[in-house]
């Protein structure tokens, strides 16, 4: 049984519940490519395989008693921003590198409930604020597809754990593109569900109203197999909303391509420091759902400009907010014999954050001033709130938007891009977040240095299984998906 990380989440379904093999064999499978590639990838940051192997003798009992889910016994890897009982949950942050939580977050707990096998905790920018993987206290990750590369990020961990076959799916979380991006990078699919769709409960915080957990995985149906369990109210998340869950497997062909208004923004497709590469990729791509039936339709996204400055004020205002918790006294990072209050509030902060989060929460600061508040931080809400306008005037003429997921593929590791420059790579996905729809990202071939490059889908509030149909009939006309790391080839 040397190629079980080569089989598809249905095909380990279904291998599972006809006793092909157990979840044990599956999940010890999985912990041997972990100890044996990941000294490479350095996707993980915590591998619970005690706790793994226990989950998995559970799960095979469950089979063998017929109180099986679907998922029972398929392992996944959580980004190491949801809290998991008794686990440590760090957000890539010196900051909380000692911190066990006492609880589960919803997302993890349901993964629980559905019998799922958690290999561990992965790697990500810290408190998700970066688009490398890079700004995490342990480390870079690498680009299974090229290990001198970033796996994009913030879900950077997640993107390299799914891509070099060491978790067959991923929770990620995504405040301004940090699923899709990584997926993008690491030929993936990801999706990023409408604001609300997924408890944030126990998914430690960065921008509170941007912020929204979803799957990563091979393919769509991979990750509809995973939406089936995460997406759903959730009261004790305020934010959750109360609306029916779609079984979004069953939905995979509900959607026809044959008259789907694909709206191809032009905006997007002038952007400068648009990859030539990734521009062709994407276009050949959007042919070929031509060719499938569907209908490509120009349309101007005016608000094109205003989504960088406006997300780069709201998201670090939030992102001040949140993290003003972390003062040294109540748990995480504590700076040693501090003088008094004072010294330890300062020292525990600078000490325990990066410098990527002690710019965000700067800039953040800065924008909710007094002197300042009012200028910037309502302005940009203001601002927000027409891009949201611009998004729902164009769905009266289309069905979903296409555009790339990133301008370029993968960075180089230590490339080091100015914070600018970084922030400008987010064009494509921020306005997404700011106006809480659901869009995901699909592989759609490679550049001139086989790295991977994404088509991104932006759909209407709860059209996720659209989204999901869409993608999952383009896989079935087509192989990118299917495509494979050479790391990933190897047997453990």
């Amino acid at each position: 049984m040397t190629d079980l990380h080569r089989l598809s989440i249905r095909e380990l379904s279904e291998g599972l519940a006809g006793a092909k093999f157990s979840s044990r064999e599956l999940t010890e499978h999985y912990l041997k490519r972990i100890a044996k590639l990941d000294t490479q990838v350095k996707s993980y940051v915590t591998v619970t395989a005690e706790q793994a192997l226990a989950q998995a003798d559970a799960a095979d009992a469950a089979i063998k008693a017929g109180t099986a889910t679907a998922l029972t016994g398929v392992p996944i890897a959580h980004k190491d921003i949801f809290c998991t009982q008794g686990i440590k949950t760090t957000a890539g942050s010196k900051m909380l590198d000692n911190f066990i939580s006492p609880y589960d977050a919803t997302v993890v707990a349901k993964g629980k409930a559905a019998g799922l096998v958690t290999l561990g905790k992965v790697n990500m920018d810290e408190f998700a604020m970066g688009s490398t993987s890079e700004n995490s206290f342990y480390g870079a990750t690498a680009n299974p597809w090229n290990l001198g590369h970033v796996p994009g990020g913030s879900s950077g961990g997640s993107a390299a754990a799914v891509a070099a076959d060491l978790a067959p799916f991923a929770t990620g979380t995504d405040t301004g593109g940090s699923i899709r991006q990584p997926a993008s990078f690491c030929g993936l699919t990801g999706l990023k569900p409408s604001y609300g769709r997924v408890s944030r409960f126990g998914m430690i915080a960065y921008a509170s109203s941007l912020d929204q957990g979803g799957p990563m995985a091979r393919s769509a149906e991979d990750c509809a197999y995973l939406m089936n369990v995460m997406a759903g109210h959730d009261a004790k998340d305020s934010t959750s909303v109360e609306k029916d869950v779609d079984d979004y497997v069953a939905n995979l062909n509900g959607t026809a391509i044959q008259g789907l208004r694909i709206g191809i923004p032009k905006q997007y497709f002038n952007v400068a420091g648009l990859d030539a590469d990734v521009k062709a990729r994407v276009e050949e791509s959007l042919k070929k759902l031509e060719e499938m039936g569907a209908t490509l339709v120009e349309i101007d996204l005016n608000m094109t400009e205003a989504y960088v400055p406006t997300y780069y004020l709201i998201a670090p205002a939030e992102a001040s907010s949140n993290l003003s918790r972390y003062d040294g006294v109540r748990y995480g990072y504590r700076a040693e014999n501090p003088v008094d209050l004072m010294d330890l509030y300062k020292r525990s902060r600078s000490e325990g954050f990066g410098a990527e989060v002690q710019r965000r929460i700067l800039i953040g600061t800065y924008a909710l001033s007094a002197g300042y508040y009012d200028a910037y931080y309502v302005k940009a809400q203001k601002v927000r709130r027409l891009i949201q306008q611009d998004f729902l005037k164009t769905f009266e003429s289309v069905d979903v938007i296409a555009a790339p997921a990133a301008p370029t593929t993968a960075y180089k590791i230590g490339a080091n891009l100015s914070p600018v420059e970084m922030y400008l790579g987010d064009i494509y996905t921020i306005a997404v977040n700011l106006a809480g729809l659901p869009a995901i990202n699909a592989p759609v071939g490679f550049d001139k240095d086989n790295l991977p490059v994404g088509l991104q889908l932006i759909g209407n509030y709860w059209s996720e299984s659209q989204l999901l149909s869409v993608v999952h009939q383009y896989q079935q006309a087509t192989d990118w998906h299917t495509k494979r790391a050479a790391i990933a080839e190897e047997n453990a």
